[in-house]
């Protein structure tokens, strides 16, 4: 049996998890950061990793015990090694480093986005090839997974991500921070959804247009317009109820338009055909964008999944699990393999 320790410290999640190749996970720990970084209205580089410094040690220690396992029974050590707050990965990357070489283990860097886009391999039967859709505050972008090491990004954000478009609406509506899931709330309240729509008309940018990208900026840009400026003077909490439903209402219809382009590029660039696509990242939490999804989604004969909401954000079983896809295959890294503030996926020609 083959056991691996993974790492995650890419922004305010530190992360421990130990997974085994029979999709076992033995132990696992996350320590948030939102209560420490609500007040600044987001995340602040120099605090997360400060705060992975004091915490990352202990984690390890106590994974490790609740595991019940020695380092020495360890396959490998698995690490983000980037894309992330540089410091925060530096300090997961170092601290996996000092184990792999204090027990003669091999190390695995890891990119923080394969192992989102691979993690329903760990709870899903999937295989490959298969489509995703990575949504997070800083990702949003469809992939077509042909292999572990085998991944093209069909359409990226050319602007804002769809988490931080999140973040940003819910700090104009007054909302706290992280805002995704206050918006979710706040929509589920609408009475009378058509009306909402009618009443806060919303862009949607690059709808219909040729490709697989996402732009989101303009549609923040409505928003405050709508919120300063409301159609009956002063904002009620009504109000807000229609606004958060328009929005992620414009929001499922663009990604909606997106996924059909997406679709049909994946089939045309795959060997094999596509029968299944995964939702992955933070925003996948988010019940009505994925439902509208995964409706969308069987529309084209495709199974639509996405692992459990723990295992949506950050954490150390999807760094531990990738780790095991590659130790699987045989690739490991050098310890003097760098860490990567900016580390993309392939694009398609």
């Amino acid at each position: 049996m083959k056991i691996v320790l993974g790492i995650e410290t890419s922004c305010d999640e530190t992360a421990v998890a130990v997974v085994t190749n029979e999709k076992k996970i033995l132990s696992h720990q996350i320590f948030s950061q939102i209560n420490t970084h609500k007040k600044y209205g987001g995340v602040v580089p120099e605090i997360a990793a400060r705060n992975h410094l004091d915490r990352l040690d202990t984690m390890i220690v106590d994974v490790m015990k609740d595991a019940h396992l020695s380092y020495n029974a360890l396959s490998a050590i698995a690490t983000t090694t980037g894309p992330g707050l540089i410091g925060g990965v530096m300090v997961g990357m170092m601290a996996g480093k000092t184990i792999a070489a204090t027990y003669d283990k091999p190390f695995i860097a890891i990119n923080h986005l394969v192992a989102h886009v691979l993690t329903p391999r760990l709870t899903e039967n999937i295989k490959f090839p298969y489509l995703a859709l990575l949504v997070s505050g800083g990702h949003t972008q469809f992939l077509l997974i042909r292999d572990i090491d085998d991944m093209l990004e069909l359409g990226t954000t050319i602007d804002d991500a769809l988490g931080e478009a999140f973040d940003k609406t819910a700090k104009m509506m007054g909302l706290p921070y992280p805002g995704g899931p206050y918006i979710e709330q706040l929509a589920q309240k609408c009475r009378d959804p058509q009306k909402a729509i009618d009443t806060y008309p919303l862009p949607k940018p690059l709808y219909r247009r040729a490709g697989c990208d996402f732009s989101f900026s303009g549609l923040k840009t409505a928003i405050a317009k709508q919120v300063q400026s409301p159609p009956d003077g002063d904002i009620k909490p009504e109000d807000a109820h229609d606004i958060a439903h328009a929005f992620q209402h414009t929001i499922l219809e663009i990604i909606k338009d997106r996924l059909q382009n997406a679709i049909c590029l994946a089939q045309d660039l795959s060997q094999e055909k596509l029968t299944q696509m995964v939702i992955v990242g933070g925003v996948s939490a988010n019940r009505y964008l994925y439902n509208g999804i995964k409706d969308m989604a069987h529309t084209h004969t495709l199974e639509c999944l996405t692992p459990p909401l723990k295992l949506c954000t950050d954490n150390g079983a999807m760094i531990a699990w990738a780790g095991l896809e590659f130790l699987h295959k045989g690739i490991t890294h050098p310890l003097s393999f760098p860490a990567r503030p900016r580390w993309p996926l392939g694009r398609a020609q």
